[in-house]
């Protein structure tokens, strides 16, 4: 055993973690106030990631640039080229931005729906497209049944993977197609779809919680191994 770390970091990190842990047991002021400085932390690294990774880089350098330019060549249209890396155009988002801050004005905090609406409406468009692309046009390619799926048949497993492939997703479909009652062939179709999508339901919460056991795993192992180096 090589005993108790003498990292301070490492001591900072066990304390905290036991802390948290503590809540298991019940609420209390030691999980609070981990919660509290987590929370903290974690706005404190991302205000300081994105002024030094999206303001700097995007928006005070290519304006400081543009400043200069002019400053240099006197001022131009192309200047406001959106294009070009040194640019004022950028002031424009830059207002938009700026409207969230009257969330905090009475009489203007009507006008955050402006970025809200854009940012909201720029961000549909360009996600829309690429989750039917990734998980609707791509699930039903890999859905369709060619001739090659149908070689070798009945040997392997490759004939019982096809079979159940198909049955469950003709179970699904008409599980959630709510035209017609469903009765007879379709309510029976529809009974098989329901076990599939349960059992769709219950991999994907098992897998969650592996991933879960699998932190709490790891977070044990640092207590037992780096802070009190019980375990090898």
């Amino acid at each position: 055993m090589q005993g108790l770390s003498h990292d301070p970091w490492i001591w900072i990190a066990s304390l905290l973690s036991l802390c948290i842990f503590s809540f298991l047991y019940k609420d209390n002021p030691f999980y609070r106030a981990a919660e509290h400085i987590f929370v903290g932390v974690a706005n404190g690294y991302f205000i300081a990631f994105m002024w030094h990774n999206v303001m700097v880089p995007n928006l005070l350098i290519p304006l400081r640039d543009a400043w200069n330019i002019m400053m240099t060549d006197g001022f131009s249209l192309r200047l406001f080229n959106p294009v070009h890396d040194a640019n004022f155009f950028l002031i424009l988002p830059t207002m938009i931005g700026l409207l969230y801050v009257t969330r905090f004005i009475p009489n203007m905090s009507w006008m955050i729906r402006i970025p809200i609406g854009i940012t909201m409406g720029y961000f549909s468009a360009v996600a829309i497209p690429a989750v039917v692309e990734a998980q609707i046009l791509a699930q039903m390619r890999a859905s369709i049944l060619l001739r090659s799926d149908f070689v070798g048949f009945f040997s392997g497993m490759h004939g019982f993977n096809t079979v159940v492939l198909f049955i469950g997703l003709l179970g699904t479909l008409i599980y959630f197609f709510f035209s017609v009652p469903h009765t007879g062939t379709l309510k029976v179709i529809s009974k098989i779809g329901i076990v599939f999508v349960m059992i769709g339901f219950g991999a994907s919460f098992g897998l969650t919680v592996m991933g879960r056991v699998a932190l709490a795993i790891g977070r044990i192992v640092f207590l037992l191994k780096d802070w009190l180096g019980i375990v090898t």
